[in-house]
């Protein structure tokens, strides 16, 4: 049964936004750095790293689209698994992303963007802080207007961030001399396992955002048709743009600048055309930060509204505001959690965390492909994943392969994504 209190205001063009808006953000001006140093500073193996993300996410979205189509719900991810495993398995889910996943996406994205800001004017660390909080409670404000305004602000980012993301590619690819060997194998003495691993968790925190359109479903004009377009556009779109940036990053700068440097990509625009151009594209990826953390504002408290709705939530998250048809108090406690994050952790300690714990659930997701079809065989399904079930099952498979190589390279953030959920269960069972 539809709330009545969600309203159907997004077209193709907003979900579209949402998916290359959420993912194109902090993480093609960052991530750079982190693959290249997990991958031993091999060229070649750090594009193969950033490739296989992309075909990870774009497999995971695809088996997505037939969820979506299938029960067109907000809630994404929390919905799927509690209909094919149990509302314990959900509400675990939700738990986290409520206090780790989603929420420390809003805080990575607040805090890149004040520390991007920071090399135009310098800002102590504190300041840094102070600046990523008044931008969630900003953006909050905006999101509790109305979902269109929201939609709207990110259809707007999405298209200005794509300027200076192009002008690095084209001048890059075109201008740059630097002839870094495209090495395929890792270097610095990493095992392939450790650099697989390591290297695909961080370009997957820059693809992490392809999920958040199936969170606001129900408040898509058609998402029987759009779904699967959005996501596949969105992802393929992304995967080729992230390419092509870093293959123009190194083309402009030598390895060892990359790895050290945490804006490459004005230094390579710098390199390329002067202080003017390193400017433009600090303010491109201020845009890009912005808009992707307006996205994931705008999705998230969906997911804890649809918690709510199912009583497997706080209650007061349930509450609709009547003039506005948005899940209120859903959005001023993520905007309480996400502030509060930031004076915890690092920028790159927030997105190893929330890469981890969204791939366990994301994985559980793709499993619900086969747990569904066969609890709700007569179920309708407008759009069925292709390659059934040979996707799913590469998908998981590499899913997991990453994630238990994690688990053994990097036990500190992968320990914490593993008890948090297991804590979830047990409140469950005991609370609700």
């Amino acid at each position: 049964m539809e709330e009545k209190g969600l309203k159907k205001e997004l077209g193709l063009f907003h979900a579209v936004s949402i998916v290359g808006g959420i993912m194109i953000g902090s993480g093609i001006f960052y991530v750079s750095t982190f693959v290249l140093q997990r991958s031993g500073m091999s060229p070649g193996f750090a594009i193969l790293a950033w490739l296989i993300a992309g075909l990870m996410s774009l497999m995971a979205a695809l088996c997505y689209a037939e969820l979506g189509t299938s029960i067109p719900k907000s809630g994404g991810t929390y919905t799927y698994i509690s209909e094919a495993f149990s509302p314990a398995a959900g509400f675990a889910m939700g738990l986290t992303d409520f206090f780790i996943s989603q929420s420390g996406s809003i805080s990575a994205l607040a805090v890149g963007f004040a520390t991007y800001f920071s090399t135009i004017v310098g800002l102590t660390d504190i300041q840094i802080k102070i600046m990523a909080i008044v931008m969630i409670l900003v953006l909050s404000g905006i999101n509790m207007l109305g979902i269109k305004k929201g939609g709207n602000v990110q259809g707007i980012f999405m298209v200005a961030k794509l300027v200076p993301i192009a002008l690095i590619i084209i001048l890059g690819l075109a201008m740059g001399d630097v002839n870094n060997p495209m090495i395929m194998v890792p270097g610095e003495g990493k095992s392939i396992v450790t650099a697989f691993a390591l290297s695909i968790v961080a370009a997957l925190w820059a693809f992490d955002g392809w999920s958040s359109v199936y969170i606001v479903s129900e408040e898509l004009k058609n998402p029987k048709k759009d779904l699967p377009k959005a996501v596949t556009i969105g992802v393929i779109g992304v995967t080729l743009i992230y390419i092509l940036f870093n293959l123009a990053l190194l083309k402009t700068l030598p390895v060892v600048d990359i790895a050290s440097n945490d804006a490459p990509a004005a230094l390579a625009a710098t390199n390329l055309i002067g202080k003017s151009g390193g400017l433009l594209v600090t303010i491109g990826a201020l845009l890009a930060i912005f808009g992707s953390c307006n996205g994931c504002i705008l999705a998230y408290p969906r997911e804890y509204y649809a918690m709510a709705r199912d009583k497997r939530f706080f209650s007061v998250f349930a509450k609709i505001n009547p003039k506005t048809g948005t899940p209120i108090n859903a959005q001023i406690a993520t905007a309480i959690i996400s502030s509060l994050l930031i004076l915890f952790g690092t920028f790159e300690q927030l997105t190893a965390l929330v890469a981890f714990c969204a791939w366990i659930f994301y994985t559980m997701g793709v499993s619900s492909v086969f747990v569904l079809r066969k609890k709700y065989p007569n179920l309708p399904r407008p759009y069925k994943v292709i390659g059934y079930p040979f996707l799913p099952i590469i998908t998981i498979v590499l899913s997991l392969v990453v994630l238990i190589a994690t688990l053994y390279e990097d036990p500190k953030n992968s320990v914490i994504g593993v008890v948090i959920p297991i804590i979830g269960v047990v409140i469950y069972y005991l609370f609700f």
